[in-house]
């Protein structure tokens, strides 16, 4: 079944903790499709109660892959963000000063000083220090 004409039925497929000194600050909570295997990806700060830009599950363009971005700059919970990373072209990403910056992306990695990502399929069900 093509995956773009799938009525999705997600089903809870793992997590990826997100650390800093072995400590949980977020987590990735990863979907999956049950009948054509897309996946789809939330985004948990811990501590923050606010609701989600989207409702339901996220949509990512074929194409793209769920990453998660690392601001080496930056402390805490905007430290790292869930991204949707092209194969090669670039990625927004708004700073805590609310300046917004494209960051190059190679090969689904961001390739700019100051950052690093990872695709979230590489590490379901582990944790990642950032």
């Amino acid at each position: 079944m093509d995956e773009e004409s799938c009525r999705h039925q997600p089903v809870y497929f793992g997590v990826v903790n997100i650390n800093i000194d072995e400590r949980t600050i977020g987590s990735v909570d990863v979907w999956r499709c049950g009948v054509c295997k897309k996946r789809f990806c939330e985004e948990k700060q811990l501590g923050i109660e606010s609701i989600a830009d989207t409702v339901g599950m996220p949509r990512i363009d074929p194409g793209e892959k769920w990453g998660v971005l690392v601001s080496k700059m930056q402390k805490g919970k905007d430290r790292w963000s869930l991204v949707r990373l092209p194969r090669d072209g670039h990625v927004e990403h708004e700073r805590i000063d609310e300046k917004v910056v494209h960051l190059p992306v190679r090969n689904y990695k961001v390739g700019e000083d100051g950052y690093w990502s990872f695709l979230v399929d590489d590490h379901v069900n582990r944790a990642v220090e950032v």
